[in-house]
């Protein structure tokens, strides 16, 4: 008997017909109806049967757990978790990661359209302050 018999894997089951520790300790349904309408989308009822959308958020839940302790490992080594981090996870994944590229870039214009946004904001309040103090 070798120590690896022992069951010290780090990958889980997926064959498993029982609940993982995971599942069984979370809060079930919290995506229930985004995954309802994702399912939708990509072809299945409009009301999905409610074991369907239970068990797409058990895979999404143990995925996301998954990629999410990979990367954490990857950045303990440096001591920090970042973005980067997941992009390197998923860097194989052509689509994913153009999707995640694109996505993260939408997120760069959004804040800084924000930012232009609040600055152009507090200039026009200053101005119709100004303009409040001169007719008053």
């Amino acid at each position: 008997m070798s120590s690896s018999a022992a069951g010290t894997s780090s990958k889980p089951r997926a064959a498993s017909s029982q609940p993982s520790e995971t599942s069984s300790k979370r809060k079930r349904g919290v995506f229930q109806k985004e995954l309802q309408h994702m399912m939708y989308g990509f072809g299945d009822d409009p009301n999905p049967l409610p074991e369907s959308v239970a068990l797409m958020e058990d895979i999404v839940v143990e995925y996301v757990t998954e990629l999410v302790h990979k990367a954490q490992d990857i950045g303990s080594q440096r001591g920090k978790l970042s973005v980067e981090d997941f992009l390197y996870l998923i860097r194989k994944d052509l689509p994913k990661l153009n999707r995640c590229t694109e996505l993260l870039s939408m997120n760069e214009e959004l804040k800084q359209a924000r930012k232009v946004f609040e600055s152009d904001e507090e200039k026009l309040r200053k101005v119709f302050e100004v303009d409040e103090t001169v007719e008053g």
